[in-house]
């Protein structure tokens, strides 16, 4: 049964999908649920963790409940985890852009700005609190670093 309905889930998925409008995409556009995805959360599910589903019905653990049972769940349900995809790699470029982005907001005063990665030139485990500052207290460093509008997004987000 459960199956079953998983399946019928996933169907309806891929309908509402194909039959949404051909327009450009979106940030809530992403594919749907691999099987392997769909198990691994049923999994953690049948261990107490409280899943949530976005707007594609991709399930993602609810983050704000539940989460002291998590590293007992992830351990019962690895055999069950997705391979997770490999990263691209930036271009040379673009990371001796980005690690002189992050030099510069250091010497403007951002100095708990982090490295980007050496590989994908991302720079990742920003905080909320961090991530606003950018675009406050910061803006005039993001400004100047990026040689042009510090409105044209937001650094590490």
């Amino acid at each position: 049964m459960r199956k079953h309905a998983t399946a019928l889930f996933l169907a309806a998925s891929l309908a509402l999908t194909a039959c949404s409008g051909g327009g450009e995409p979106s940030a809530s556009d992403s594919p749907p649920p691999t099987a392997q995805e769909i198990a691994y959360y049923d999994c953690l599910k049948g261990q107490g963790i409280k899943i949530v589903y976005t707007e594609s019905g991709t399930p993602r653990v609810d983050k704000t409940q539940g989460l002291e049972k998590m590293p007992e769940a992830q351990k019962a349900c690895e055999d069950k985890l997705p391979p997770t995809s490999k990263p691209e790699p930036a271009s040379p470029e673009a990371l001796a852009a980005a690690q002189k982005e992050a030099a510069c907001l250091r010497a403007e005063g951002v100095t708990w700005y982090p490295e980007p990665d050496p590989v994908t030139a991302q720079v990742g485990n920003l905080t909320p609190q961090q991530q606003a500052d950018l675009r406050t207290k910061h803006i005039d460093a993001v400004a100047k670093c990026r040689g042009k509008g510090a409105s044209d997004g937001v650094l590490g987000g």
